[in-house]
């Protein structure tokens, strides 16, 4: 009998190990089953796939594109159109040119508002100007001036339209006003300008200043030098120290009696 115990624990044997094999198969289940059911939880996506574009609202894509400009390139903020809304009603403007222009500029803008129809729009170009009578060798002669040299008026409904046939005629440097935008003038501006434009006597305008020494050219003291003391613009007449036997004589005379020495 002691042979047959070695063959039973040898045939015992096998039947342990299938137990714990058993045993070890139903942990590697569970220990599979938890890993399956944790996988979802830290799934990567994969390099191939590109995330779906985001769509932009019509707004924001608005927003970002630029505005469209007639040339295809940004204007200049100096020549930039302003956004001037509705026509606004007539009154005058002031444009700027350069001094000596000023003739040619209302010529060229009088063309382009006839060629571009805006008769309806731009309704007066105006250069204010005033006779003066000019004393210069012993002559008298009358001359016109600008009052306001480098600028001209112009009487339109400001509208986009309007702004820029007039900001694109031929010499014209920009309009008088708050960065693109135009000021109109006040209406006792304009009234103060018209009176000054109408004025029946003309100014008087002398090479001669109040202290300064001038020569008497005609009258009982020719050839008389003196000092200006005083200067009547609207007599046209001007009084001189004259000396006498020592002594400073007032002597008034007209402007076309003295020059300067």
């Amino acid at each position: 009998m002691s042979l047959l115990e070695p063959q039973e624990e040898f045939e015992s044997k096998p039947v342990e190990s299938t137990e714990e094999l058993t045993t070890m198969d139903s942990t590697l289940v569970e220990s599979e089953s938890q890993a399956q059911t944790s996988e979802p939880e830290a799934v990567d996506v994969p390099a191939d796939e590109t995330p779906a574009p985001v769509e932009e609202s019509p707004e924001s894509a608005q927003e970002a594109e630029p505005a469209p400009h007639s040339s295809g390139k940004p204007a200049p903020a100096s020549d930039a159109s302003p956004h001037l809304g509705e026509v606004e009603g007539p009154a005058w403007y002031v444009i700027h040119c350069y001094s000596g222009y000023e003739n040619k500029v209302r010529h060229n803008l009088e063309q382009r508002i006839e060629t571009m129809g805006m008769k309806d729009r731009i309704f007066d170009v105006v250069i204010p100007t005033q006779e003066e009578v000019e004393v210069k060798d012993g002559k008298r002669r009358t001359v016109e001036r600008h009052i306001f040299p480098g600028y001209v008026l112009v009487n339109m409904a400001l509208s986009e339209e309007s702004w820029y046939v007039v900001r694109n005629t031929p010499g014209v440097t920009g309009f008088v006003g708050m960065g693109n935008t135009p000021t109109a003038l006040r209406p006792e501006e304009v009234s103060q300008i018209i009176k000054r434009m109408e004025a029946e006597a003309p100014m008087v305008k002398v090479s001669f200043k109040v202290g300064e020494r001038v020569r008497i050219v005609d009258g009982p003291f020719n050839d008389f030098r003196g000092n200006v003391s005083e200067i009547d613009l609207e007599r046209t007449k001007v009084r001189v120290l004259v000396n006498f036997f020592g002594r400073e004589t007032p002597v008034e005379l007209d402007f076309l009696q003295v020059e300067k020495a």
